[in-house]
């Protein structure tokens, strides 16, 4: 059988939504039972000598993890470091994930060496040093022979800025359909409630993600004022909402929390290790993205089969359908968002249709065996074109 060593050079300390899909592929790769088997090793960039989450999580799946040692974000010593790993490991293929790996891949000449495959997720815009990776994110991509993005919406727009067609794949990011049926009961989960102050009769809405302008907070928050007050016109609306995660956005939300008059409504969690406990207590899961790609708070609050409003941009529509697996708005309508989640929280047949549609889609169409076997393929396509022309690594 067919083997490919794959080296996945990523950023990552804790368990974001690309980690968490290398790290399940990873796995996944190594089970194969049909066609070729994929031997993944992550480099990854490690400032300090402590290890992260994300390090050890690789560890105790036994997944090959070789840290890189960085002293800052412009450290010119990373190109030598990288150089060495590459010749060390002898790999078939060397994948980038996001725009920093993508740059150092090509700038070192990584990629003369073997395929290089860039994992395109998307682009954020949070501070100075990413501003200038995503300017040269084209150029690094010129370099790649195959590039992996995660919706369509995405591939449009890499096309749009000059990436080949022909040279995109979309694969959407999967999960296991049995993820929120796992670690939980019921003491546990009435425990939660009370640490986070969600009152005895409180409807829960939860979000989860990363605090940044994309992720768009104050239109949910602005929904959520509004279901407050008298205008929606519901009753037995009283809802309490969570937000699970952190970023250089949070001091904006706390800020529109405090002008919003919600501060006894309002429970920001900040980052975890895992969010499946938070969906245990969810009525209504809620992304009120400006952009996304393939949203794994999407997966998994269908895993978890709790019920979702979503906004309709980027790859959301390629994953669930309105008013069958969710319900879609339109993005930065507080109104629309505000309605939705009245009526998923105040009618238990809707919520179950929705709930029961997007399981099922998970089954169909999102597992990490359909996720990881799309993958394998075009891995194994990259493997067998014209190889590499293969020069001596420069050393910058």
């Amino acid at each position: 059988m067919k083997r490919i060593r794959l080296v996945a050079i990523i950023e990552a300390t804790t368990i974001t939504g690309p980690a968490k899909n290398l790290l399940q592929y990873a796995q996944q790769a190594r089970l194969a039972q049909d066609g070729p088997t994929v031997e993944v090793m992550i480099v990854v960039f490690q400032r300090g000598s402590a290890s992260n989450l994300f390090i050890e999580t690789a560890r105790q799946s036994s997944i090959p993890i070789y840290p890189i040692p960085e002293t800052g974000r412009f450290d010119h010593t990373i190109f030598k470091r990288l150089q060495s790993m590459v010749r060390e490991l002898k790999p078939d293929l060397i994948q980038g994930h996001a725009v920093k790996s993508h740059l150092l891949i090509r700038a070192a000449g990584l990629h003369h060496h073997a395929p290089f495959i860039a994992f395109h997720h998307g682009y954020t815009w949070p501070d100075l040093r990413m501003r200038v990776y995503n300017q040269f994110d084209l150029w690094s991509l010129r370099a790649a022979t195959r590039v992996i993005t995660v919706s369509q919406s995405f591939r449009q727009e890499l096309i749009r800025k000059g990436v080949q067609a022909d040279r995109i794949d979309v694969v959407h990011n999967a999960i296991d359909p049995n993820w929120g049926a796992r670690d939980g009961n019921s003491a546990s989960t009435v425990e939660l409630r009370a640490r986070l102050g969600v009152g005895a009769g409180k409807s829960v809405v939860l979000i989860v993600g990363r605090l940044s302008n994309e992720k768009d907070h104050r239109t949910l928050l602005q929904a959520i004022h509004l279901l407050r007050s008298s205008s929606q016109g519901h009753v037995n609306v009283d809802p309490h909402l969570l937000i699970v995660g952190d970023g250089a956005g949070r001091r904006h939300v706390e800020a529109d929390i405090r002008s919003l008059g919600l501060a006894g409504s309002v429970t920001i969690v900040g980052q975890v290790n895992s969010t499946e406990a938070y969906y245990r207590l969810a009525d209504v899961s809620v992304l009120s993205s400006l952009n996304e790609g393939s949203p794994n708070a999407l997966l998994e609050a269908m895993a978890a089969r709790v019920p979702v409003v979503a906004t309709s941009v980027g790859g959301i529509p390629e994953i669930v359908s309105n008013g069958e697996s969710a319900l879609l708005v339109e993005p930065g309508n507080s109104r629309a968002m505000a309605q939705c989640i009245a009526e998923i929280l105040t009618d238990d047949k809707l919520a179950h249709r929705l709930t029961g549609c997007a399981y099922e889609a998970i089954i169909t169409h999102h597992t990490p065996a359909s996720r990881a076997s799309q993958l394998t393929a075009i891995y194994s396509a990259a493997t067998v074109g014209p190889p590499p022309v293969k020069q001596q690594l420069i050393h910058l």
